[in-house]
């Protein structure tokens, strides 16, 4: 077996940093909610981002601001990713950093609570910009690829974090009184983030991998 070059390294790296944050996505619901039923007990918080004010808000913050981090890391095929994952990562931090509103919250929470909205939007409004827009992009042609398929996901995650995005605010805007027993929030959210996940992974090789294999390293576009 050849030796690994340069190259090869880059793809590989990136590939690890797309399965951290496909990873890191998928196992954020679950383990917020069983982590807070262990810790805590009771039953479920009303949003994925109530967990703050929780057993869990260690938990919630590292990963958001781990995927922050990677997502700063994160280099694509040219300029538009990169300031597209810029933007998502300081996005991810800030939703880590400025907590939604709490029940009994005053002023200043509520502020605070807002900017943590403005962040959210953000969030996954460049996430499924990059699942719609950035990751159907290719710049190679590789025989034998699955890219058709990849990106039908891609877009589908993409499309189902905007649905989700726009129930979240018509149940929250419109619909509040007759849905706030249902936890409307936390399922929508929790669907969103898992879309996030899969395109991610998709976009990291782990599913729907390309059958071609060039000097041992499987590429994914």
């Amino acid at each position: 077996m050849s030796p690994r070059t340069a190259s090869d390294n880059l793809v590989h790296n990136y590939l690890f940093l797309r399965r951290a944050i496909g990873f890191l996505g998928i196992g954020l619901p679950f383990v917020l909610v069983f982590g807070k039923m262990a810790l805590d007990g009771g039953g479920l918080l009303n949003s994925i981002s109530g967990y703050y004010y929780s057993g869990m808000r260690d938990v919630w913050v590292g990963v958001m601001c781990a995927i922050g981090v990677f997502l700063l890391s994160y280099r694509g095929y040219g300029r538009v990713d990169d300031i597209a994952g810029n933007i998502a990562a300081v996005a991810a931090v800030g939703v880590a950093l400025f907590p939604t509103t709490p029940s009994n919250g005053d002023r200043a929470d509520e502020i605070i609570g807002l900017l943590h909205l403005g962040f959210a939007a953000v969030f996954f409004l460049t996430l499924a910009f990059f699942c719609i827009v950035l990751f159907t992009k290719s710049d190679k042609e590789i025989p034998g690829a699955r890219k058709p398929e990849r990106n039908r996901l891609y877009v589908t995650s993409g499309v189902i974090m905007l649905v989700c995005l726009a129930l979240i605010v018509l149940c929250g805007l419109v619909f509040d009184d007759l849905t706030k027993d249902l936890y409307p929030a936390l399922w929508l959210e929790s669907v969103a983030i898992l879309a996030f996940g899969v395109a991610w992974l998709t976009k990291g090789g782990t599913l729907l991998p390309d059958k071609t294999v060039t000097a041992g390293t499987r590429v994914t576009a």
